[in-house]
């Protein structure tokens, strides 16, 4: 009731979730091949999830700086 409560107080507040949050989500999926993990154990599962956010957000911040101003960075 809360939830809806603040839909109906802000209708565009699932939009913008939706642009911010769902999409690395969708990404993520995709390059897993709709959410299967290569390994077994949650501490391995961890591991893995791990990898692809970081590989996500290494490719972001190429998009966004550049790969010269992030190997600086990565130097620094």
């Amino acid at each position: 009731e809360k939830m809806q409560a603040r839909l109906e107080h802000r209708p565009d507040a699932m939009l913008i979730r939706r642009q911010t949050v769902e999409h690395p989500f969708g990404t993520l999926k995709s390059w897993m091949g709709s959410a299967h993990f290569l390994t077994k154990t949650l501490e391995k599962v961890r591991t893995e999830m791990s990898f692809h956010i970081l590989a996500y957000n290494i490719k972001r911040m190429i998009r966004i700086f550049g790969v010269g101003p992030l190997l600086e960075a990565m130097r620094a």
